[in-house]
């Protein structure tokens, strides 16, 4: 068993020019993530030991002297030998829920209106915090936006921040941040970018979280390639992309009061969307149950379940399940289609993979719904509640299923340490170790 400094290891997290990840736990306290100072030799190379060790203290008492509801707290900073910092540790970033690998050219999963300008708002939150501290971040993007359990967005990975206006030398060749993100600045002063270079990367992000690619000089707009973009969003990405830093926003702050003028036209326009949106959802009178879905649980590798699962490239369904919900009993709902009763809330609060089998035997205990056959589903049957993120299914009319309940675990697994999930509000199915906290919505039938 590997320990660093009395922490169990628990797996790597990443990798970077200084520093190692580590997921990590000691005794029986929270799970945490610890930033362990070990520089690549190529790169200690270039700037000596010494120097290294003076950005990575400064970034983590820089990031610990911060506190904001929208930037990863850092809980501990350790200087001497093993020298790390101690942070919280989230399940899952952006780029996990647009499916982000590591091919960047590659298509990614685009998100609903409502959710690309609420992770705008906390993003640009974020920057706002960390500019006004004086600090520039130099590497955002969806990977370096984490989700806390409660869908709050964190900013974290300040490992290239630097102070606004200080001008740091490194070697001629020195390319830092990630170039689909990075402004066009980034190449030529790498560790001398002002804030507006965030704003970019912010831009470019927004760009890829609502179409699912990257933008590309001369390329199409975002409008052209989100149904429910229009010339206003193009607007705001031209500008934020501008490449020259005094032509975007001035200000994190700024660029926030434009996303809202954005938000509140999409708030008329989806009202206008709702109100021409055919009924389709109306649930016949009577069940069919002809659909039939697994309901054993089942360990599924990943490298089969697309197959297994019928999803597509991105973890998607390859086809929309139709919802036909009605209510049956109080709390209790039942899918027509299959025939399935589903509990219409949830866990109160977000659990462990191996916490929900206790939740589920509350419910058959307090009898919801008179039963007592309640379950944690599969994938296949979670999958029956997906819908498409950018249709009509996703933000016209009420739910009878608690909306808040966006990310689900089901009985599935892939591995010893990972099971798989399913996420409403992203319209996909995804994998994550067991001890990330989910919600939990029981099944019977």
């Amino acid at each position: 068993m590997k320990l660093v400094d009395g922490y169990q290891v628990l797996g790597l997290l990443g990798r970077g020019g200084t520093s190692r990840v580590y997921k990590v736990r000691r005794e029986f306290g929270p799970v945490r993530a610890l930033k362990l100072f070990d520089p690549r030799p190529e790169l200690e190379a270039l700037q000596g030991r010494g120097e290294l060790l003076a950005r990575f203290l400064e970034e983590a008492h820089s990031l610990a002297g911060l506190s904001h509801p929208n930037l990863v707290r850092v809980l501990a900073v350790h200087e001497d030998a093993p020298s790390y910092y101690l942070m919280e540790h989230f399940c899952l970033s952006l780029a996990d829920i647009i499916g982000e690998g590591p091919r960047l050219d590659d298509p990614s999963r685009a998100l609903g209106m409502d959710q690309v300008i609420a992770y705008g708002r906390e993003s640009l939150a974020a920057l706002g915090a960390l500019h006004q501290a004086g600090l520039v971040h130099g590497d955002l993007k969806p990977a370096n936006l984490m989700l806390g359990d409660g869908d709050g967005l964190r900013l974290g990975d300040l490992g290239l921040s630097h102070r606004r206006g200080e001008s740091l030398a490194g070697p001629s060749n020195l390319v830092l941040g990630s170039p689909a993100y990075a402004a066009p600045e980034q190449e030529v002063e790498p560790l001398s970018t002002g804030p507006r270079a965030d704003l970019y990367s912010m831009g470019v992000s927004l760009f890829r979280l609502l179409t699912g690619e990257l933008p590309e000089p001369g390329g199409p707009a975002a409008s052209s390639l989100a149904p429910l973009a229009d010339a206003a969003w193009d607007e705001f990405l031209i500008r934020a992309m501008a490449p020259e830093p005094g032509a975007r926003f001035a200000s994190a702050k700024t660029m926030a009061q434009a996303l809202e003028g954005l938000a509140s036209q999409w708030q008329q326009k989806r009202e206008a969307v709702c109100a021409a949106w055919p009924e389709l959802n109306k649930a016949e009178a009577t069940a069919k149950g002809d659909a039939v879905t697994r309901s054993q649980a089942a360990r599924i590798r990943l490298a089969e379940a697309p197959t297994a699962l019928g999803l597509d490239r991105l973890m998607r369904p390859q086809t929309w399940p139709q919802q036909r919900l009605r209510e049956q009993e109080t709390g209790v709902a039942q899918d027509l289609d299959t025939g399935l009763l589903w509990q219409r809330g949830c866990s109160p609060q977000p659990l462990a993979w191996e916490q929900a089998p206790a939740y589920v035997r509350a419910l058959n205990l307090r009898r919801l719904g008179g039963r007592g056959d309640w379950r944690l589903p599969t994938v296949s049957e979670l999958v029956s509640l997906l819908g498409p993120p950018q249709g009509p299914d996703g933000f016209c009319g009420p739910s009878l299923l608690d909306p808040l309940a966006q990310r689900l675990w089901s009985s599935d697994w892939a591995t010893p340490l990972a099971a798989w999930y399913v996420s409403l509000d992203g319209g996909y199915v995804g994998r994550a170790d067991k001890d990330c906290f989910f919600m939990v919505r029981a099944v019977a039938g």
